[in-house]
């Protein structure tokens, strides 16, 4: 028992200890940390690695006062391996982050304090990403002593033209552009002949301009850095201006940008309408399907009978497609969204405009 415990004991004694590290100020330029708060970060994200001892700030702090030590303005090899003898040090870790331009430089060396030189050092350039800089400095560390790097968000940080994320797009808040919606509708083609065409001939003898009024709702289930996708569910009730009630509801499936307001979206549409059978003649002229037969008893079925709006049928539930584009404005906190849509139909295209408004806010 004794021969064991005495091999355990030497054992032990063989672990080799950490060299112990003491990181002073860092040079800092173009950020709001000074390069005492910088050194103060370089020491958390160097000591969270565990590849050395490192001194206490407050021990750096207590020897430099008793050795009337300045620790300011020591970023040089001759000055930092001065320090490291009169702190007791074994390696000195020194360098700077610095914006320039549009990018943020961090470099980084780690001196020898017995042989003064320099053992390693690193170099990195960043994105101008400054909410990010405590990430940089931790991957800049790691490329330098040669530790795992995740290289994914080693691209996110370093390229511009990498996908959008919340690491290289911080602080994207979410823009939600629920509220009302108004603006105009314009039929073409045969649509707006039927509408306009008396009702002695089923039209309604309405401009094919309409006023919209109805509100928009909508949910996000993606928002990863600049860009969101959602759905959006816009009841809405055309005609008004003209003694006409025509609801529809359309539900969108789109694509936004929280930085500028700019979407793209699409998706079904569906409204009710008055619907009738009949085909146009050869002059051009919509011929109620029944009312002719009426008229022509004995005469065979016209073979390119329809469905179109007709203010004689009955009541129907047809279905669109719809491509819409916008952008949000902004005044103040409020919102004001701008879209168009276009409405594709081999009976007459639609086109509108819609506006909005709306309490600014993300979430």
């Amino acid at each position: 028992m004794l021969l064991f415990s005495t091999f355990v004991v030497a054992q032990v004694g063989t672990v080799t200890p950490k060299p112990k590290v003491a990181v002073l100020h860092i040079d800092s330029k173009g950020f709001i940390l000074d390069p005492a708060q910088m050194g103060n970060l370089v020491r958390l994200e160097l000591d969270k690695l565990g590849q050395f001892e490192i001194l206490d700030k407050y021990d750096v702090e207590y020897l430099a006062n008793k050795e009337s030590l300045d620790l300011t303005n020591c970023y040089g090899k001759i000055c930092l391996v001065e320090m490291g003898r009169k702190l007791r040090s074994d390696k000195m870790l020194t360098g700077s982050v610095e914006l320039l331009g549009e990018q943020i430089v961090i470099s980084l060396r780690l001196i020898d304090v017995g042989t003064e030189t320099v053992e390693r050092s690193q170099v990195s350039q960043y994105l101008n990403l400054r909410n990010q800089v405590q990430l940089m400095v931790e991957l800049t560390l790691r490329k330098m002593l040669g530790l795992p790097v995740d290289e994914n968000i080693m691209k996110k940080l370093t390229q511009a033209d990498d996908y959008a994320s919340s690491i290289n797009i911080p602080n994207a808040a979410k823009l939600n552009l629920s509220g009302p919606r108004m603006g105009m509708t314009v039929f073409t083609g045969k649509a707006a002949d039927r509408i306009s065409a008396p009702r002695s001939e089923g039209g309604i003898d309405a401009n094919p301009v309409m006023f919209q009024f109805g509100y928009q709702f909508e949910t996000t289930y993606l928002n990863q850095g600049g860009l969101q996708a959602l759905f959006e569910f816009i009841p809405i009730i055309t005609g008004l201006d003209q003694s006409q009630i025509i609801p529809s509801i359309t539900v969108l499936h789109g694509v936004r940008s929280n930085r500028n307001g700019f979407e793209f979206a699409f998706g079904p549409s569906l409204s009710i309408l008055k619907d009738a059978e009949g085909f146009y003649s050869e002059s051009g002229t919509w011929n109620l399907l029944s009312e002719w037969q009426s008229q022509n008893p004995d005469a065979p079925v016209p073979a390119d009978t329809e469905f179109r709006f007709d203010s004689r049928g009955s009541y129907k539930v047809n279905s669109s497609f719809v491509f819409a584009a916008g952008k949000s404005f902004h005044s103040g906190r409020l919102n004001i969204p701008v879209n168009v849509f276009f409405i594709p139909n081999r009976g007459g295209h639609r086109f509108g405009l819609s506006v909005g408004f709306n309490g600014r806010g993300g979430s």
